[in-house]
């Protein structure tokens, strides 16, 4: 049987007619059928998929479960494993006959196969990667296309949950033969003054049209509120069949500079005319400033020196998985920025191009890191050419990226060992990546991520430009050795907890976990390779040439349970069941909803405002009478705590202490708990900045229900967190609640995914039903494209409840 291809024709027919006729660029998002596991004959147009499963792009196959109960916690006991088709109909209008055609994915997850009609049309490795295929001689305009794509991921290997299938987005770009390549714009400004920058622009210009042409481009210069601000018109030949870069200079007069605090952008349009015919405009976006680094002074941003206050992220968003989301990861960039944070590392592979733009628009710095590591983490297999494999993904890699001036240092992996110890040519390895990066991009500083401290002695320093080294000062040898490179702590802290979670005593050792299969949120734990978040923060202090560190991580995500993997977990007795499925290193949860340590790392990290946070809460009735240490995150240097209207004294800072924990925590380590009222009274310079209490709060009476935003767009990806908490009949949070809550969505929207941030959960985040962990638990909703209202319906039993309306537009 033949497929139904003809529902989605009228769609793409109708939005290429309403695009611009020099240029056409379409999202393939909707109408794609989808089946896992072996399919032959699945690239065939006449392959019946009519029993195949409706999906939208991004998709990511393994997210819904179920969890694999027994499987591996490193990856997330998320069946991911496996291969997967997906097929969609491109029906072209009549108007791109002669046009140049491109297929662009940001990511399929992995070893991607794509077809056309039956005839195979190109291939991938590296599933983080982005890439793109020139489909013009594979498609007939005016028929029914059959796009079909093979994803398989057995190749691939992974330390945390990869996702799997095409998990970001996939464009079709129709130009004329005459047109600007794909990423085809290379923009920099060399020179930069207060009262001018020369902004350098280099065009790749495709000639596919059969003869020479003399083509006419002009650069226009764009701010940020739409004016064009100057423009410059070249000229050239390019020979048939060919392609050639066509570089001018532009003078910005007093140009306003990206900074973090000010994130101005420049636009460059772009337009290419044959014969003073318009054949092509292209957009680009860029920023004006200055980026450096110094051997003893760290890092400075338009010459004013800024301390890094970077996290780790990795790719996933939580419940909802691999597949991107831009306002998931929006959100996820607005709490750590709340939180003090400026910089941002992709941890461990190029990330979705909108994650930059989003930096670029929100003033984040960031070190766009191309690769864990250099074997099948990588797509890297027995029969891959290195050296091909390298330039093909770092050309990408970097020609996609380069204009972002969020990007101030450019990654070519983490943790290598092979590489630091120079073992199987692992310094050739090093220097072919950075070779190719270079070839690409020479404008920005590189560096390798390492965490071999004696691999310092071999100099692998020598072939890139700033220190980054993971974990427990292990920078100090290749800054002995050699001293006038700057250095980050590209991975800091990796202390562990769990959200709500206390245990008693105090651990003495910070690798001394329990049986309990969670992590005491006291923020005293962490791997025996790591350290707690004050160690950092003092190393710093005492070392200022530390340009600065990024902390694994601003998210807990899925897979890498340290320290409840499947490994620990049979070596105390226990079995695979026992695993836990998600990290606990988050600042916040894997539903984003704050820890103890986020207040940590504000109080220290933003200083200008005003912090105090006490943990733990103060429902202990199995504790009266017994020692229940208070802690007291502020950004003041001292306090004083009441207990009950009782003093129980003043505390303040010790900024010389070499315990870290007293330089930035107030501790009241004594304390004997009786059910009641903590307050808190904090103190900067003497003056009182505020107070804050903790409750002990009554038996769970009612449901809370708190949407981050209470309008969406009917985009069909806008999305609401809605927080839910249960609270007693007064108001107060109820810390130890866990009823199970009964999620039903009606109107314009869906749906989408469920969580509460328990690593141990075997709940699927595609269930209607969620555990309130420590008294709270998240619900994604997602905006359907039709506009209207969205009813969100949360019970518990035995808990008053009500709806909540979410407007989409």
């Amino acid at each position: 049987m033949i497929s139904k291809f003809f529902p989605t024709v009228l769609f793409i027919l109708l939005n290429f007619v309403t695009i611009a006729q020099v240029r056409t660029v379409e999202l393939i998002s909707d109408g794609w059928k989808f089946q896992k596991g072996e399919q032959s004959q699945a690239h065939l147009p006449e392959f019946d998929d009519s029993g195949w499963e409706n999906v939208k792009v991004p998709h990511d196959w393994a997210i819904a479960g179920p969890f694999e109960v027994e499987g591996d916690g490193n990856t997330g006991k998320l069946p991911w494993k496996g291969q997967g088709w997906y097929r969609k109909t491109l029906d072209l209008p009549q108007s791109l006959k002669g046009k140049r055609l491109y297929l662009i994915f940001d990511g399929v997850m992995a070893f991607p196969k794509v077809y056309i009609n039956g005839k195979f049309a190109g291939e991938w490795d590296y599933g983080y990667n982005s890439f793109y295929l020139d489909i013009t001689d594979f498609v007939n305009p005016e028929e029914p296309n059959l796009l079909a794509v093979h994803a398989d991921t057995r190749p691939h290997d992974s330390r945390w949950y990869p996702g799997a299938g095409i998990y970001r987005k996939v464009q079709l770009v129709a130009v004329n033969p005459v047109h600007v390549d794909i990423w085809g714009t290379y923009i920099t400004t060399p020179i930069v003054k207060p009262h001018f920058a020369d902004v350098q622009l280099a065009t790749t210009v495709n000639n596919f049209s059969g003869q020479e042409k003399e083509v006419k481009v002009v650069h226009m210069l764009i701010n940020a509120m739409g004016n064009v601000v100057t423009s410059k018109e070249i000229k050239d030949l390019i020979l048939a069949d060919r392609q050639k870069v066509l570089e001018t200079t532009i003078t910005l007069a007093n140009p306003r500079l990206w900074d973090i605090d000010d994130p101005h952008l420049y636009t460059v349009k772009t337009k290419i005319y044959d014969t003073n015919k318009l054949v092509d405009e292209y957009e680009s976006t860029f920023g004006v400033r200055t980026i450096r680094f110094t051997a003893d002074h760290g890092f400075y941003l338009n010459d004013c020196r800024v301390q890094l206050k970077g996290v780790n992220l990795h790719h996933d968003l939580g419940p909802l998985g691999a597949a991107f989301n831009k306002r998931a990861m929006e959100r996820q960039l607005e709490i750590m920025k709340d939180m003090g944070c400026n910089a941002v590392r992709s941890s461990h592979n190029t990330p979705a191009p909108e994650l930059l733009d989003l930096c670029d628009q929100m003033g984040l710095l960031f070190v766009n890191e191309i690769f864990d590591k250099y074997d099948a983490k990588a797509g890297i297999v027995d029969t891959t050419d290195f050296d091909d494999f390298t330039h093909r993904n770092m050309r990408n890699f970097v020609v996609r990226d380069r204009n972002h001036p969020s990007i101030f240092l450019w990654s070519v992996g983490n943790e290598i060992g092979d590489v630091q110890w120079n073992i199987k040519g692992g310094f050739h390895k090093l220097r072919t990546m950075i070779n190719y990066l270079e070839k690409y991009d020479d404008t920005r500083p590189n560096t390798l991520v390492c965490d071999s401290k004696q691999s310092a002695t071999l100099g692998h320093w020598k072939y890139y430009d700033v220190h980054s080294w993971n974990y427990g000062r292990r920078y100090s040898l290749a800054r002995q050795l050699e001293p006038n490179k700057s250095v980050i702590i590209s991975e800091s802290a990796s202390t562990l907890s769990t959200r709500g979670f206390y245990e008693f005593p105090l651990p003495e050792d910070k690798t001394a976990f329990t049986n309990s299969l969670q992590v005491s949120s006291y923020d005293l734990n962490a791997p025996y390779w790591a350290e707690v978040a004050d160690d950092d923060f003092m190393w710093q202090q005492q070392e200022p040439y530390i340009a600065g560190e990024f902390v694994w991580t601003g998210f807990d995500y899925l897979g890498e349970p340290t320290p409840y993997n499947n490994k620990w977990v049979k070596e105390k007795g226990m079995t695979d069941k026992e695993a836990s499925r998600s990290s606990y290193f988050g600042i916040v949860d894997l539903c984003g909803i704050p820890k103890d340590r986020y207040y940590l790392y504000k109080s220290y990290w933003k200083p200008e405002e005003t912090t105090i946070h006490i943990l733990p809460h103060w429902n202990w009735s199995d504790r009266v009478g017994e020692v229940t240490p208070v802690f007291v995150y502020t950004n003041g240097d001292c306090a004083e705590l009441f207990l009950n209207g009782k003093s129980l004294g003043k505390q303040c800072k010790d900024p010389k202490s070499n315990n870290s924990v007293e330089r930035f925590r107030l501790m009241w380590k004594d304390v004997i708990y009786e059910p009641g009222e903590l307050l808190v009274v904090a103190y900067k310079e003497g003056i009182e900045i505020g107070r804050q209490t903790m409750k002990t709060a009554g038996e769970p009476h009612a449901l809370r229900i708190t949407p981050d935003r209470i309008e969406l767009s009917a985009d069909g990806e806008d999305l609401s967190f809605v927080l839910v908490e249960a609270i007693d009949k007064d108001g107060m949070p109820c810390p130890l609640a866990n009823e199970e809550l009964r999620v039903k969505v009606k109107g314009a929207g869906k749906l989408l995914a469920v969580g509460n941030g328990n690593p141990q959960s075997m709940n699927a985040f595609s269930s209607e039903t969620v555990d309130l962990f420590f008294g709270k638990a998240m619900v994604i909703i997602g905006a359907e494209t039709a506009p209207g209202e969205i009813e969100v319906d949360i019970r518990a039993s035995g808990l008053k409840s009500k709806k909540i309306t979410i407007k989409s537009k």
